[in-house]
């Protein structure tokens, strides 16, 4: 053994600081932890209802192309700040557009804040000019989250999945789109995914108590964590001659897009005629910390679920859960007298680790007596959103599974608003028709105009093989 470690020392060596950094980064994941006494108590003692209308209006924002002109639009009336954070930003041709109308704001001296989280920051921002053209600008400043570090394993699957949009005190945009062309604009109808936002829009600024400033207090916390470092903030970057062009380009970019749509930054668009009245918005959030996370929000979304005097409409793109999850979930469905879930078909999503796993374990999805219904419409819906009752709606990032129950930052909105809870109510109903009804793990009812897509063999085998491996690490799934 000693012969054959000397024989292939370098070959042993790299074994072992592959295993060193996957056991490294999956250990402090293995237990999860459990909801303590004052999470409990203090979810006890919430209201999301009020008598009457709050000062902020909301809106949904369900089409690709509805969230890049809310982007340009609600941007580029921006007059102090803007506050961007998101998991993953990418090259592409909406992220250009969002570039180049921050670009034209910077220079107008609004203050600019972006925060990516860590992973896709390494992967997708790193050695690409575009995104120094705006981290050198002297108005606009990047920070990452939790920064790609292998010197520090344990650290490295503590990811930030938020996804939300501020300007001033004027408005914001929550939910589950990334900032790249797969969720926003219609740039490409290939490679494109459903998703869903709110725009929360403020009629008082000022107003200290609003979701806003809420939202705008969690963004600061986050902002402020030891582990958000700055990306690339030098202004010298600006005189490299790739910076320089693309800057130039940025503001040609800005110029062509005022010029083909001036309606959107003209300022003349009625928020209130195109919002609906609101009443009490509640922000709901998981720890912010890098670590193996208590499962706030799922408790907290459970807990509110659970108070549903009618119904419960869940949407996930996809479902992973551990024992006390299932538990949970079986309370809800004994409690709700109407309850159903609604996530992609395998065939029809586009997150194989989650789907290979669900295929696993999906009898234990059944055996919750939810209803279960899996959406076949073509294209993968990564919308994340819950309807309770005729009033409450529940939009924004977590996805039922045990990634965004332990592991990663998330938020959800939850908003009291009868007109907010129809619309949602149309879109989750329509989901629901283009969906095949589970019975149990191996049988389900399609409604007769829906064509049901089949996978190859070769990807069920996959499917299968990788659901078997990745069991030991699936509390990152």
């Amino acid at each position: 053994m000693i012969r054959f470690f000397k024989r292939h020392k370098i070959t042993c060596l790299l074994l072992f600081i592959l295993a060193y950094l996957i056991m490294g980064a999956v250990a402090p994941f293995f237990a999860y932890p459990k909801i303590d006494g004052n999470t409990a108590g203090g979810f006890g003692s919430k209201s999301f209802r009020m008598n009457g209308t709050g000062p902020e209006r909301t809106a949904l924002l369900e089409t690709n192309m509805s969230a890049w002109e809310e982007r340009m639009r609600l941007l580029s009336q921006a007059e102090d700040r803007i506050i961007l954070s998101t998991f993953d930003m990418r090259e592409g041709e909406s992220t250009r557009d969002i570039l180049a109308v921050l670009q034209e704001k910077a220079d107008e001296g609004v203050k600019i804040r972006i925060l990516v989280d860590g992973v896709s920051g390494a992967v997708r921002m790193e050695g690409r000019e575009l995104f120094y053209a705006l981290s050198s600008h002297p108005n606009v400043e990047i920070r990452i989250y939790n920064p790609l570090n292998l010197l520090t394993p344990w650290k490295l699957m503590g990811r930030m999945h938020d996804k939300y949009v501020i300007v001033d005190e004027k408005a914001y945009l929550l939910g589950g789109r990334n900032t790249f062309d797969y969720f926003i604009g219609n740039y490409t109808d290939e490679n494109v995914s459903y998703d869903r936002e709110v725009l929360v829009y403020n009629t008082e600024p000022g107003n200290p108590d609003t979701s806003l400033k809420e939202l705008e207090a969690y963004f600061e916390g986050v902002w402020n964590l030891d582990i958000c470092k700055p990306f690339h903030d030098n202004e010298a970057l600006a005189k490299k001659k790739k910076v320089k062009e693309e800057k130039t380009f940025l503001k040609e970019r800005y110029a062509s897009l005022t010029a083909e749509y001036p309606e959107l930054f003209d300022g003349s668009w009625d928020y209130e005629a195109h919002t609906y009245e609101s009443g009490k918005i509640t922000l709901l959030s998981n720890p912010t910390h890098p670590y193996g996370k208590e499962p706030v929000l799922f408790y907290e979304l459970t807990e509110l679920m659970g108070q549903a005097r009618e119904r419960v409409i869940f949407q996930s793109p996809y479902v992973v859960c551990n024992s006390w999850m299932y538990e949970r979930l079986t309370e809800l469905g004994d409690k709700v007298p109407d309850i159903r879930i609604l996530l992609n078909s395998v065939e029809n999503g586009d997150n194989f680790v989650a789907s290979s796993d669900y295929l696993r374990h999906k009898d234990k999805v059944v055996a919750t007596g939810i209803p279960l219904y899996e959406y076949d419409g073509g294209i993968s819906n990564h919308g994340k959103s819950a309807l309770i009752d005729g009033d409450l709606s529940v939009i924004g990032s977590y996805n039922l599974d045990l990634r965004s129950t332990y592991v990663d930052t998330e938020l959800m909105l939850v908003v009291q608003s009868e007109e907010l809870n129809q619309e949602l109510e149309g879109y989750l109903m329509a989901m629901q028709e283009d969906s095949r009804k589970i019975i149990d793990a191996d049988t389900y009812e399609a409604p007769e105009h829906l064509e049901i897509q089949t996978a190859p063999l070769m990807k069920r085998i996959a499917w299968a093989v990788f659901g078997f491996v990745v069991q030991p690490f699936r509390c990152l799934v």
